[in-house]
């Protein structure tokens, strides 16, 4: 099973996506913010990263871009789960190197077939 980082400022929302993800036996570590899963990224290494965009300290799309500069997560799927669905904002998110979008409120169906299909 995939090694998992969650970031969300919102404690339940990390909660739910966890258990969703635990559940089919992925390991998940989680933060709150993109500066702490940086932190994270940069000490362990991760199959999947799911990303919030909105967030304080660091959102999602710097999020993103900072993890795309580290050679181990060039190639890594970044996922952004998130409230918004403009496509400005989606185009941002695939300029700074997500590989997908899901909005919330999350289905957890969903969220795992996602994860299965960009694992391959």
């Amino acid at each position: 099973m995939a090694q998992v980082l969650v970031v969300d400022d919102s404690t339940s929302m990390r909660t739910m996506v966890t258990a969703t993800l635990t559940s089919v036996g992925h390991q998940v570590k989680d933060a709150e913010n993109g500066k702490a899963a940086l932190d994270v990224a940069k000490s362990g290494a991760f199959d999947v990263v799911i990303t919030d965009l909105n967030m304080p300290i660091m959102d999602g799309i710097t999020l993103t871009r900072e993890l795309r500069s580290i050679p181990k997560y060039t190639y890594t799927p970044i996922l952004l789960l998130t409230t918004e669905s403009s496509g400005d904002k989606k185009a941002a998110g695939k300029d700074a190197g997500a590989t997908g979008w899901l909005v919330k409120p999350f289905n957890p169906e969903r969220l795992l077939s996602t994860i299965d299909r960009v694992l391959g």
